[in-house]
């Protein structure tokens, strides 16, 4: 898992699970670039990573424009003279129902999550190919990207998005031995805070409580910490066979996503009509329908 000599740009990374990415890839040898869009938040993630041996600086700009990504590549270049990894973390909620979002609200969300994942991922793209020495972007997804989530329409589809992204351009970049993957994290963040039943254990965790072995292992929520280590390892030589995966951790789990494909088929000479689609759908395809949402967390007491 040696990075030494590697540089990486790690977006949203003054805190949560971004610092713990960047934290993880500075003790693996890789010099980083830390963004956020607070300077003191982005220094004082510089200073830790230098405490802890590591080796950072700081760009503090918004994600979302091309102009903002092409100074953080920028920025790996001027300070370590490449760019070998790509963390796409930044990202912001603003929840409401359907009919409650406003155009802004939605708008908002695209920018940071999905328009910035683009912009960044094809100036980072730019550079590793001029390069020509391969290169590792590691997007980052969500649970509610893969089965939907009440209240974040605009999340949801950013993240579902990012996980179409990382399937495309696995296919796009492997000629050039870029391997693109999307991580789906699930950890104690400022984010999933507000979801009612984590609530206690975050709080408790912030107070220096371990989580239980039901949420570690059960429903693989931990720290962020525990997040990060796929990172260095999706940037390392022993991962250059894997790309265009959607790979799931937190706690003590590591998952593998399945991509979407059909699950049952039926078939009607000469095509399907809308009545015999009406008499067909519950005893052929529509048989075993497909759940929808993140499972609420199966505590003990339920």
């Amino acid at each position: 898992m040696d990075l030494t000599g590697k540089a990486a740009v790690v977006t949203g990374s003054g805190r949560g699970l971004g610092l713990a990415y960047a934290h993880a890839l500075a003790a693996h040898g890789a010099s980083v670039v830390v963004n956020d869009i607070d300077e003191a938040v982005a220094e004082q993630a510089v200073t830790s990573i230098a405490e802890a041996g590591g080796t950072a600086v700081a760009e503090v700009v918004p994600v979302g424009s091309a102009e903002a990504a092409d100074r953080l590549v920028s920025r790996a270049v001027e300070e370590f003279g490449r760019l070998d990894v790509l963390v796409t973390n930044a990202g912001i909620l603003r929840d409401k129902v359907l009919w409650k979002m406003t155009d802004e609200d939605f708008d908002a969300v695209i920018t940071t999550h999905l328009r910035a994942t683009f912009t960044c991922a094809r100036a980072a793209a730019v550079r590793m190919r001029e390069q020509g020495e391969g290169g590792t972007l590691v997007l980052v997804g969500s649970p509610a990207g893969q089965r939907g989530n009440f209240g974040q329409t605009n999340y949801a589809a950013a993240k579902a998005g990012i996980a179409a992204m990382a399937r495309t351009w696995s296919m796009e970049l492997s000629r050039a031995n870029i391997t693109v993957n999307a991580v789906v994290p699930v950890a104690a963040t400022a984010m999933t805070e507000t979801i009612p039943a984590f609530a206690p254990y975050v709080e408790a965790l912030r107070n220096g409580e371990p989580l239980p072995d039901f949420l570690r292992k059960g429903e693989g929520f931990g720290t962020p910490e525990d997040c990060a280590a796929l990172v260095p390892f999706l940037a390392s030589d022993a991962a250059r066979g894997i790309t265009g995966q959607c790979v799931g951790i937190g706690g003590d789990k590591v998952a593998l996503w399945s991509h979407p494909q059909e699950i049952r088929t039926a078939y009607a000479d000469g095509g399907w009509t809308s009545e015999a689609l009406a008499d067909a759908w519950s005893t052929s395809v529509g048989a075993e329908p497909q759940t929808v949402g993140i499972p609420a967390p199966k505590t003990p007491e339920a």
